[in-house]
């Protein structure tokens, strides 16, 4: 697969897409589209959140698991969903946690591409999925493929922060440097987490870490 992403990133990347495990992972990918299946989000959405937000640009690191898996849904950005579809339950909470941290309204829209564009790296663990059916692209590699991303990230970069939201985000602590980064750890924003997640004070936290040291705050509106 030739992949198309981002200039800054494919250097720094350059060595996985030689790696046995990515070439079977892009076999796999064309053998499904070969077979008829829908894949989400489409192929050149795939690598999104890498051209929105190139490495020398990261600030904020929030870590999903698996692209949405509707119909229209998924759009290479974790938690996001493209202009002009109700925001998913997930990400529902997140915005109701903003507004009691920050005091900020969100309108209806889902697009965090203003938050992507700002420095907010938005990366799925999984890049696609089977339409219809959640999680099954999550053995085929990507995960392998994303935890040299946030490892390149943590090497490359200093002050990023980290938001690991459930179990899952929280078990990739161990691939970033926390003497040079910074990591807040909540539940997920899951309604399945009964609510755990509000009172996490993100949002605020993180925009307090960036103004200390000499970083421009995310506007978290949008």
């Amino acid at each position: 697969m030739d992949v198309k992403i981002q200039q800054e990133w494919k250097e720094k990347l350059q060595g996985e897409f030689g790696k046995e495990y990515f070439r079977n992972l892009a076999a796999f990918l064309h053998a499904e589209k070969g077979a008829g299946k829908t894949i989400y989000p489409p192929g050149s959405l795939i690598f999104n959140a890498f051209e929105l937000t190139p490495l020398s640009k990261v600030k904020v690191v929030i870590l999903g698991q698996d692209p949405y898996h509707g119909p229209n849904q998924a759009h290479g950005l974790s938690f996001s969903v493209p202009d002009g579809i109700p925001a998913p339950p997930s990400l529902k909470n997140i915005y109701k946690e903003i507004e009691s941290d920050l005091g900020i309204k969100i309108n209806k829209n889902g697009n965090l591409e203003n938050w992507a564009k700002q420095g907010v790296f938005l990366l799925n663990a999984v890049l696609t999925v089977r339409a219809s059916e959640p999680a099954s692209h999550s053995k085929i590699g990507w995960t392998e493929f994303t935890d040299a991303v946030i490892k390149t990230i943590s090497d490359n970069s200093e002050g990023i922060v980290f938001m690991l939201w459930g179990n899952f985000a929280r078990g990739k602590k161990e691939l970033i440097d926390s003497t040079k980064h910074y990591i807040l750890e909540a539940a997920h924003p899951s309604p399945l987490a009964r609510g755990a997640f509000f009172g996490c004070k993100h949002f605020s936290k993180c925009n307090e870490i960036l103004k200390n040291i000499g970083k421009t705050p995310i506007d978290w509106s949008l």
